[in-house]
């Protein structure tokens, strides 16, 4: 699909369509615990688009991505960016939360991954930011482990993908919250964005 060629309402009805299609889902067993389907949210025809692991119980309970204490902080990575978070798209790897936020199986995420791939080949983004292990793993189908993917770009399809440390992780070690920053830099020189030093940690 080509950027330029499709406006935002259409994109927007395609991912209104791609949800309809999840329905009510029951193609695993994570329906059984869940509150929420926890979708995606955002500009329909972002250029950045972030994609976590899984809803948390904070998601899980609003059925909107990221709106925990990680969530707060992927918004203030957001806006140090100069970015608004309606500016971008956030996506997860599962729709549904596993129970006591344990990883996903395998029989989980082949359920789910079908209709992630559609989200990000109807958003079409220039950026797909990968947040923590398990989400940079899974979609660049490889067990090299973060703290060796991240700091350089990779490929998803003909999007570059930027793989770096989950903002739960930034929390327990705010320490790393400078090598994000190093990560999200490098990401907002490909969207043309101006880098100051002026950013809020």
């Amino acid at each position: 699909m080509d950027r330029v060629s499709r406006g935002k309402e259409s994109c927007e009805e395609l991912l209104k369509d791609l949800r309809a299609e999840i329905g009510d889902c029951t193609r695993c067993v994570l329906c059984k615990g869940r509150t929420n389907i926890v979708f995606g949210v955002g500009n329909p025809k972002a250029q950045l688009m972030f994609v976590g692991e899984g809803p948390g119980a904070d998601e899980d309970l609003k059925g909107e991505p990221f709106v925990g204490r990680a969530g707060q902080l992927l918004t203030k990575m957001i806006e140090a960016m100069g970015l608004k978070r309606s500016d971008v798209y956030i996506g997860n790897i599962v729709k549904c939360r596993p129970p006591n936020n344990r990883n996903p199986e395998p029989d989980e995420i082949a359920a789910c991954m079908p209709f992630l791939k559609k989200q990000i080949e109807v958003i079409n983004p220039e950026v797909l930011v990968c947040l923590g292990k398990f989400a940079a793993q899974t979609l660049l189908q490889t067990e090299t482990p973060i703290s060796k993917l991240r700091g350089e770009f990779q490929n998803y399809g003909d999007i570059k993908l930027m793989p770096t440390y989950h903002p739960a992780f930034l929390l327990r070690n705010p320490n790393m919250k400078k090598a994000v920053w190093e990560d999200l830099k490098m990401v907002m020189k490909v969207l043309g964005l101006r880098v100051g030093e002026n950013h809020k940690s």
